[in-house]
Protein backbone atom coordinates (compact mmCIF):
# COMPACT_ATOMS: atom_id res chain seq x y z
CA UNK A 1 0.00 0.00 0.00
CA UNK A 2 1.15 3.54 -0.79
CA UNK A 3 3.89 1.94 -2.93
CA UNK A 4 5.65 0.65 0.18
CA UNK A 5 6.41 -3.10 0.01
CA UNK A 6 7.50 -3.03 3.65
CA UNK A 7 4.11 -1.94 4.96
CA UNK A 8 2.14 -5.16 4.47
CA UNK A 9 4.58 -7.55 2.79
CA UNK A 10 3.36 -11.09 2.27
CA UNK A 11 -0.17 -10.36 3.41
CA UNK A 12 -0.77 -7.85 0.61
CA UNK A 13 0.77 -10.25 -1.93
CA UNK A 14 -1.54 -13.13 -0.97
CA UNK A 15 -4.79 -11.60 0.35
CA UNK A 16 -7.97 -11.70 -1.73
CA UNK A 17 -8.85 -8.39 -3.34
CA UNK A 18 -10.24 -5.61 -1.23
CA UNK A 19 -13.78 -4.49 -2.07
CA UNK A 20 -14.17 -1.82 -4.71
CA UNK A 21 -14.55 1.50 -2.89
CA UNK A 22 -14.12 5.20 -3.54
CA UNK A 23 -13.42 8.37 -1.57
CA UNK A 24 -16.31 10.20 0.05
CA UNK A 25 -17.69 12.98 -2.12
CA UNK A 26 -20.52 15.19 -0.95
CA UNK A 27 -22.49 15.24 2.27
CA UNK A 28 -24.22 12.18 3.72
CA UNK A 29 -26.09 11.32 6.91
CA UNK A 30 -26.03 8.19 9.07
CA UNK A 31 -26.84 6.98 12.54
CA UNK A 32 -23.16 6.27 13.20
CA UNK A 33 -19.87 7.28 11.61
CA UNK A 34 -16.96 4.93 12.29
CA UNK A 35 -13.45 6.28 11.75
CA UNK A 36 -10.83 3.69 10.82
CA UNK A 37 -11.26 0.37 8.98
CA UNK A 38 -9.16 -1.88 11.18
CA UNK A 39 -10.56 -4.79 13.15
CA UNK A 40 -12.33 -2.62 15.72
CA UNK A 41 -13.86 -0.25 13.18
CA UNK A 42 -14.86 -3.00 10.75
CA UNK A 43 -16.36 -5.18 13.49
CA UNK A 44 -18.25 -2.23 14.96
CA UNK A 45 -19.63 -1.22 11.58
CA UNK A 46 -20.63 -4.78 10.69
CA UNK A 47 -22.40 -5.44 13.99
CA UNK A 48 -24.17 -2.07 13.90
CA UNK A 49 -25.43 -2.71 10.37
CA UNK A 50 -26.67 -6.16 11.40
CA UNK A 51 -28.81 -4.34 13.96
CA UNK A 52 -30.35 -2.19 11.24
CA UNK A 53 -28.48 1.07 11.95
CA UNK A 54 -27.16 3.17 9.09
CA UNK A 55 -23.36 3.30 9.20
CA UNK A 56 -20.69 5.22 7.30
CA UNK A 57 -17.15 3.92 7.70
CA UNK A 58 -14.38 6.38 6.82
CA UNK A 59 -10.88 5.01 6.19
CA UNK A 60 -7.85 7.18 5.49
CA UNK A 61 -6.22 4.66 3.13
CA UNK A 62 -7.73 1.17 2.74
CA UNK A 63 -9.24 -1.57 4.96
CA UNK A 64 -6.52 -3.13 7.09
CA UNK A 65 -3.98 -0.41 6.39
CA UNK A 66 -2.94 -0.06 10.06
CA UNK A 67 -2.07 -2.82 12.47
CA UNK A 68 -4.79 -5.11 11.10
CA UNK A 69 -2.86 -5.75 7.90
CA UNK A 70 0.69 -5.85 9.27
CA UNK A 71 0.73 -8.27 12.19
CA UNK A 72 1.72 -11.91 12.65
CA UNK A 73 -1.83 -13.25 12.44
CA UNK A 74 -2.05 -15.01 15.81
CA UNK A 75 -5.64 -15.26 17.08
CA UNK A 76 -4.92 -15.45 20.80
CA UNK A 77 -7.19 -15.68 23.82
CA UNK A 78 -6.93 -13.18 26.65
CA UNK A 79 -4.25 -10.51 27.01
CA UNK A 80 -0.53 -10.60 27.79
CA UNK A 81 -1.34 -10.02 31.45
CA UNK A 82 -1.91 -13.19 33.46
CA UNK A 83 -5.47 -13.62 34.77
CA UNK A 84 -4.64 -13.03 38.44
CA UNK A 85 -2.61 -9.90 37.68
CA UNK A 86 -5.44 -8.63 35.50
CA UNK A 87 -7.91 -9.07 38.35
CA UNK A 88 -5.52 -7.30 40.70
CA UNK A 89 -5.51 -4.31 38.35
CA UNK A 90 -9.23 -4.12 37.49
CA UNK A 91 -10.75 -5.77 40.55
CA UNK A 92 -12.28 -9.24 40.73
CA UNK A 93 -15.66 -8.49 39.13
CA UNK A 94 -14.45 -6.46 36.17
CA UNK A 95 -11.29 -8.50 35.79
CA UNK A 96 -13.19 -11.77 35.57
CA UNK A 97 -15.61 -10.22 33.08
CA UNK A 98 -12.75 -9.13 30.83
CA UNK A 99 -10.99 -12.49 31.13
CA UNK A 100 -14.17 -14.36 30.16
CA UNK A 101 -14.88 -11.95 27.30
CA UNK A 102 -11.42 -12.16 25.73
CA UNK A 103 -10.94 -15.82 26.58
CA UNK A 104 -13.85 -16.40 24.23
CA UNK A 105 -12.32 -14.07 21.62
CA UNK A 106 -10.90 -16.64 19.19
CA UNK A 107 -14.22 -18.49 19.06
CA UNK A 108 -15.96 -15.25 18.15
CA UNK A 109 -13.41 -14.54 15.41
CA UNK A 110 -13.89 -17.99 13.93
CA UNK A 111 -17.68 -17.64 14.17
CA UNK A 112 -17.56 -14.37 12.20
CA UNK A 113 -15.28 -16.00 9.61
CA UNK A 114 -17.63 -18.97 9.21
CA UNK A 115 -20.82 -16.89 9.19
CA UNK A 116 -19.58 -14.55 6.47
CA UNK A 117 -17.51 -17.05 4.48
CA UNK A 118 -14.25 -15.09 4.88
CA UNK A 119 -11.30 -16.70 3.08
CA UNK A 120 -8.35 -15.92 5.36
CA UNK A 121 -6.27 -19.10 5.73
CA UNK A 122 -7.79 -20.14 9.06
CA UNK A 123 -5.84 -22.62 11.20
CA UNK A 124 -7.56 -23.72 14.43
CA UNK A 125 -4.95 -26.00 15.98
CA UNK A 126 -4.03 -23.58 18.74
CA UNK A 127 -0.95 -21.52 19.50
CA UNK A 128 2.28 -22.34 21.34
CA UNK A 129 3.87 -20.01 23.90
CA UNK A 130 7.45 -21.30 23.88
CA UNK A 131 9.55 -21.31 27.04
CA UNK A 132 13.13 -20.08 26.80
CA UNK A 133 15.19 -21.61 29.62
CA UNK A 134 14.09 -22.19 33.19
CA UNK A 135 12.78 -18.66 33.65
CA UNK A 136 10.53 -19.05 30.63
CA UNK A 137 9.37 -22.47 31.83
CA UNK A 138 8.40 -21.01 35.20
CA UNK A 139 6.43 -18.28 33.40
CA UNK A 140 4.36 -20.61 31.23
CA UNK A 141 3.88 -23.05 34.12
CA UNK A 142 2.25 -20.28 36.11
CA UNK A 143 0.17 -19.23 33.11
CA UNK A 144 -1.00 -22.82 32.69
CA UNK A 145 -1.99 -23.01 36.37
CA UNK A 146 -4.03 -19.82 36.23
CA UNK A 147 -5.83 -20.66 32.99
CA UNK A 148 -6.47 -24.31 33.90
CA UNK A 149 -7.94 -23.13 37.20
CA UNK A 150 -10.53 -21.36 35.05
CA UNK A 151 -11.20 -24.43 32.94
CA UNK A 152 -9.46 -23.16 29.80
CA UNK A 153 -8.22 -25.83 27.34
CA UNK A 154 -4.52 -25.05 27.78
CA UNK A 155 -1.84 -27.74 28.16
CA UNK A 156 1.69 -27.52 29.50
CA UNK A 157 4.09 -29.42 27.25
CA UNK A 158 7.53 -30.64 28.32
CA UNK A 159 10.68 -30.13 26.26
CA UNK A 160 10.28 -33.37 24.31
CA UNK A 161 6.64 -32.69 23.42
CA UNK A 162 7.54 -29.15 22.43
CA UNK A 163 10.35 -30.40 20.18
CA UNK A 164 7.88 -32.63 18.36
CA UNK A 165 5.51 -29.69 17.84
CA UNK A 166 8.09 -27.20 16.54
CA UNK A 167 10.89 -29.39 15.15
CA UNK A 168 13.55 -27.88 17.43
CA UNK A 169 15.17 -28.77 20.74
CA UNK A 170 15.71 -25.11 21.69
CA UNK A 171 12.84 -24.80 24.17
CA UNK A 172 12.31 -26.02 27.72
CA UNK A 173 8.56 -26.38 27.23
CA UNK A 174 5.47 -24.75 25.75
CA UNK A 175 1.94 -23.74 26.61
CA UNK A 176 -0.53 -25.05 24.03
CA UNK A 177 -3.74 -23.01 23.93
CA UNK A 178 -6.38 -24.90 21.97
CA UNK A 179 -8.74 -21.90 21.90
CA UNK A 180 -6.41 -20.04 19.56
CA UNK A 181 -5.14 -20.26 15.99
CA UNK A 182 -3.83 -18.24 13.06
CA UNK A 183 -5.27 -16.34 10.11
CA UNK A 184 -4.07 -14.25 7.19
CA UNK A 185 -4.66 -10.92 8.93
CA UNK A 186 -5.12 -8.61 5.92
CA UNK A 187 -7.42 -11.17 4.29
CA UNK A 188 -9.54 -11.15 7.44
CA UNK A 189 -9.76 -7.35 7.41
CA UNK A 190 -10.76 -7.33 3.76
CA UNK A 191 -13.29 -10.08 4.41
CA UNK A 192 -14.84 -8.02 7.20
CA UNK A 193 -15.04 -5.09 4.78
CA UNK A 194 -16.87 -7.21 2.20
CA UNK A 195 -19.25 -8.48 4.89
CA UNK A 196 -19.94 -4.96 6.15
CA UNK A 197 -20.75 -3.75 2.65
CA UNK A 198 -23.18 -6.62 2.13
CA UNK A 199 -24.94 -5.56 5.34
CA UNK A 200 -25.38 -2.02 4.00
CA UNK A 201 -22.40 -0.17 5.49
CA UNK A 202 -21.18 2.71 3.34
CA UNK A 203 -17.39 2.36 3.24
CA UNK A 204 -15.32 5.22 1.88
CA UNK A 205 -11.55 4.82 1.48
CA UNK A 206 -8.83 7.42 0.89
CA UNK A 207 -11.05 9.61 3.07
CA UNK A 208 -9.13 10.78 6.14
CA UNK A 209 -11.23 12.82 8.53
CA UNK A 210 -9.70 16.29 8.71
CA UNK A 211 -12.14 17.80 11.23
CA UNK A 212 -14.72 16.52 13.68
CA UNK A 213 -17.11 19.17 14.95
CA UNK A 214 -20.41 19.53 16.70
CA UNK A 215 -23.43 20.21 14.48
CA UNK A 216 -26.38 20.86 16.74
CA UNK A 217 -27.27 17.55 18.38
CA UNK A 218 -25.11 15.64 15.89
CA UNK A 219 -21.46 15.30 14.92
CA UNK A 220 -20.03 16.17 11.54
CA UNK A 221 -16.98 14.32 10.27
CA UNK A 222 -15.37 16.34 7.48
CA UNK A 223 -13.08 14.86 4.82
CA UNK A 224 -11.29 16.47 1.88
CA UNK A 225 -14.31 16.22 -0.40
CA UNK A 226 -17.32 15.57 1.79
CA UNK A 227 -18.80 15.14 5.24
CA UNK A 228 -20.87 12.75 7.33
CA UNK A 229 -23.49 13.94 9.83
CA UNK A 230 -24.23 11.32 12.50
CA UNK A 231 -25.55 10.84 16.02
CA UNK A 232 -22.57 8.78 17.14
CA UNK A 233 -18.85 8.60 16.36
CA UNK A 234 -16.76 5.48 16.97
CA UNK A 235 -13.00 5.97 16.74
CA UNK A 236 -11.28 2.82 15.49
CA UNK A 237 -7.84 4.28 14.81
CA UNK A 238 -5.93 2.99 17.88
CA UNK A 239 -2.15 2.84 17.26
CA UNK A 240 -2.50 4.64 13.91
CA UNK A 241 -4.29 7.65 15.40
CA UNK A 242 -2.98 11.00 14.12
CA UNK A 243 -4.54 14.43 14.69
CA UNK A 244 -8.04 13.44 15.85
CA UNK A 245 -7.94 12.79 19.59
CA UNK A 246 -4.14 12.54 19.79
CA UNK A 247 -4.50 11.49 23.43
CA UNK A 248 -5.29 7.99 22.11
CA UNK A 249 -1.75 7.82 20.77
CA UNK A 250 -0.07 9.66 23.66
CA UNK A 251 -1.08 6.99 26.20
CA UNK A 252 0.70 4.23 24.28
CA UNK A 253 4.35 3.43 23.71
CA UNK A 254 4.77 2.23 20.14
CA UNK A 255 6.81 -0.96 19.83
CA UNK A 256 8.02 -1.73 16.28
CA UNK A 257 7.62 -5.32 15.07
CA UNK A 258 8.83 -6.87 11.81
CA UNK A 259 8.09 -10.06 9.90
CA UNK A 260 10.05 -11.88 7.20
CA UNK A 261 8.49 -14.55 4.97
CA UNK A 262 10.59 -17.31 3.41
CA UNK A 263 10.01 -18.95 0.09
CA UNK A 264 7.73 -22.00 0.44
CA UNK A 265 9.63 -24.73 2.25
CA UNK A 266 9.88 -28.27 0.92
CA UNK A 267 7.22 -30.77 1.96
CA UNK A 268 9.83 -32.62 4.02
CA UNK A 269 10.71 -29.49 6.00
CA UNK A 270 7.05 -28.60 6.45
CA UNK A 271 6.48 -32.07 7.91
CA UNK A 272 9.19 -31.46 10.53
CA UNK A 273 8.66 -27.76 11.38
CA UNK A 274 5.30 -26.98 12.99
CA UNK A 275 3.63 -30.02 11.41
CA UNK A 276 0.32 -29.17 13.09
CA UNK A 277 0.49 -25.50 11.97
CA UNK A 278 0.32 -23.81 15.36
CA UNK A 279 1.47 -20.21 15.58
CA UNK A 280 4.28 -19.55 18.07
CA UNK A 281 5.97 -16.87 20.13
CA UNK A 282 8.55 -17.20 22.89
CA UNK A 283 9.14 -15.87 26.39
CA UNK A 284 12.27 -13.82 25.69
CA UNK A 285 12.21 -10.12 26.50
CA UNK A 286 12.94 -9.37 22.84
CA UNK A 287 10.56 -12.03 21.68
CA UNK A 288 10.39 -13.94 18.41
CA UNK A 289 7.34 -15.37 16.66
CA UNK A 290 6.78 -17.70 13.75
CA UNK A 291 4.06 -19.52 11.84
CA UNK A 292 3.35 -20.91 8.37
CA UNK A 293 1.07 -19.46 5.72
CA UNK A 294 -1.09 -21.81 3.67
CA UNK A 295 1.56 -22.14 0.95
CA UNK A 296 4.32 -23.29 3.30
CA UNK A 297 6.12 -19.99 3.75
CA UNK A 298 7.61 -19.63 7.21
CA UNK A 299 6.83 -16.19 8.63
CA UNK A 300 9.46 -15.25 11.22
CA UNK A 301 9.32 -12.02 13.24
CA UNK A 302 10.64 -10.08 16.20
CA UNK A 303 10.83 -6.64 17.76
CA UNK A 304 12.40 -4.07 15.46
CA UNK A 305 11.83 -1.73 12.53
CA UNK A 306 13.03 -2.23 8.96
CA UNK A 307 14.43 1.28 8.62
CA UNK A 308 17.47 3.34 9.69
CA UNK A 309 19.78 0.41 9.08
CA UNK A 310 17.46 -2.05 10.78
CA UNK A 311 16.48 -4.02 7.69
CA UNK A 312 19.88 -5.64 7.14
CA UNK A 313 20.50 -6.15 10.88
CA UNK A 314 17.18 -7.87 11.55
CA UNK A 315 17.28 -9.88 8.33
CA UNK A 316 20.73 -11.29 9.11
CA UNK A 317 19.77 -11.96 12.71
CA UNK A 318 16.66 -13.85 11.60
CA UNK A 319 18.69 -16.10 9.30
CA UNK A 320 21.14 -16.91 12.11
CA UNK A 321 18.33 -17.57 14.56
CA UNK A 322 16.42 -19.79 12.17
CA UNK A 323 19.53 -21.87 11.46
CA UNK A 324 20.03 -22.36 15.21
CA UNK A 325 16.44 -23.54 15.57
CA UNK A 326 16.40 -25.74 12.46
CA UNK A 327 19.97 -26.61 11.34
CA UNK A 328 18.71 -28.57 8.31
CA UNK A 329 16.78 -25.60 6.94
CA UNK A 330 19.33 -24.97 4.19
CA UNK A 331 19.68 -21.66 2.33
CA UNK A 332 17.16 -19.13 3.61
CA UNK A 333 15.64 -16.73 1.11
CA UNK A 334 12.96 -14.24 2.07
CA UNK A 335 10.16 -13.38 -0.35
CA UNK A 336 8.75 -10.48 1.66
CA UNK A 337 9.55 -8.28 4.65
CA UNK A 338 7.36 -5.78 6.48
CA UNK A 339 6.83 -4.10 9.82
CA UNK A 340 4.31 -2.12 11.85
CA UNK A 341 3.80 -0.82 15.35
CA UNK A 342 2.22 -2.21 18.51
CA UNK A 343 0.62 0.18 20.96
CA UNK A 344 1.60 -0.72 24.54
CA UNK A 345 -0.28 0.81 27.48
CA UNK A 346 1.25 1.33 30.91
CA UNK A 347 -0.44 -1.75 32.42
CA UNK A 348 -0.68 -3.77 29.17
CA UNK A 349 -4.48 -3.60 29.21
CA UNK A 350 -6.86 -1.98 26.72
CA UNK A 351 -8.77 1.24 27.35
CA UNK A 352 -12.43 2.24 26.97
CA UNK A 353 -12.84 5.99 26.48
CA UNK A 354 -15.85 8.24 26.11
CA UNK A 355 -13.97 11.00 24.30
CA UNK A 356 -16.95 13.35 24.17
CA UNK A 357 -20.71 13.06 24.15
CA UNK A 358 -21.53 10.10 21.88
CA UNK A 359 -17.88 9.61 20.85
CA UNK A 360 -16.33 6.33 22.05
CA UNK A 361 -13.29 4.18 21.42
CA UNK A 362 -11.58 1.06 22.71
CA UNK A 363 -7.84 0.96 22.09
CA UNK A 364 -4.50 -0.28 23.39
CA UNK A 365 -4.49 -3.97 22.48
CA UNK A 366 -0.81 -4.50 23.30
CA UNK A 367 -0.10 -6.74 20.33
CA UNK A 368 -3.35 -8.71 20.44
CA UNK A 369 -5.57 -6.90 18.00
CA UNK A 370 -7.38 -9.66 16.14
CA UNK A 371 -9.63 -11.21 18.78
CA UNK A 372 -10.00 -8.13 21.03
CA UNK A 373 -10.67 -5.87 18.03
CA UNK A 374 -13.40 -8.21 16.82
CA UNK A 375 -14.94 -8.67 20.28
CA UNK A 376 -14.80 -5.02 21.32
CA UNK A 377 -16.27 -3.98 17.98
CA UNK A 378 -19.29 -6.13 18.74
CA UNK A 379 -19.56 -4.64 22.24
CA UNK A 380 -19.20 -1.07 21.00
CA UNK A 381 -21.99 -1.76 18.53
CA UNK A 382 -24.19 -3.02 21.37
CA UNK A 383 -23.37 0.09 23.42
CA UNK A 384 -24.08 2.53 20.59
CA UNK A 385 -27.31 0.69 19.77
CA UNK A 386 -28.49 1.18 23.35
CA UNK A 387 -28.27 -2.50 24.29
CA UNK A 388 -25.36 -2.13 26.75
CA UNK A 389 -24.60 0.61 29.23
CA UNK A 390 -21.08 1.95 29.52
CA UNK A 391 -20.83 0.58 33.04
CA UNK A 392 -21.68 -2.92 31.75
CA UNK A 393 -18.66 -3.05 29.44
CA UNK A 394 -15.81 -5.36 30.51
CA UNK A 395 -13.53 -2.32 30.84
CA UNK A 396 -13.88 0.74 33.05
CA UNK A 397 -14.58 4.09 31.43
CA UNK A 398 -11.34 6.05 31.69
CA UNK A 399 -9.71 9.22 30.43
CA UNK A 400 -6.52 8.93 28.36
CA UNK A 401 -3.40 9.49 30.47
CA UNK A 402 -0.33 10.45 28.44
CA UNK A 403 2.93 8.59 28.98
CA UNK A 404 5.95 10.81 29.51
CA UNK A 405 9.02 10.88 27.24
CA UNK A 406 7.35 8.86 24.47
CA UNK A 407 9.97 9.56 21.77
CA UNK A 408 12.79 8.43 24.06
CA UNK A 409 10.97 5.28 25.11
CA UNK A 410 10.16 4.36 21.53
CA UNK A 411 13.72 5.02 20.35
CA UNK A 412 14.93 2.75 23.16
CA UNK A 413 12.81 -0.15 21.87
CA UNK A 414 13.70 0.36 18.21
CA UNK A 415 17.44 0.81 18.62
CA UNK A 416 17.70 -1.53 21.59
CA UNK A 417 16.28 -4.36 19.50
CA UNK A 418 18.61 -3.44 16.65
CA UNK A 419 21.67 -3.51 18.91
CA UNK A 420 20.59 -6.81 20.49
CA UNK A 421 20.04 -8.44 17.12
CA UNK A 422 23.32 -7.11 15.81
CA UNK A 423 25.10 -8.63 18.79
CA UNK A 424 23.07 -11.84 18.63
CA UNK A 425 21.99 -11.38 22.25
CA UNK A 426 19.34 -13.59 23.82
CA UNK A 427 17.21 -12.53 26.78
Amino acid sequence: MLNDPRSHGLWELTAPDAPATRPLQGDVQADVVVVGAGYTGLSTALHLAERGLSVVLLEAVAPGFGGAGRNVGLVNAGMWVMPEALCATLGEALGNQLIDTLGDGPRQVFEVIDRHGIACEVERQGTLHLAWGQKGLADITERARQWQKRGAPVHLLDAAETARKVGSNAYSGALLDLRAGTIQPLAYARGLAHAALRQGVQLFTESPVTTLRRDGSHWQAITRAGSVRANWVVMGTDAYTTHLFPAIRQQQVFLPYFNLATEPLSPALQARILPERQGCWDTREILSSYRFDQHGRLVFGSVGALRRGGAAVHRNWAKREMRKLWPDLGPIRFEAEWYGQIGMTADNLPRFHQLDQNIVTICGYNGRGIAPGTVFGRLLAAHVAGEMRAEDMPLPVSAPKPISALPLREAYYEFGAQIAHLAGARF
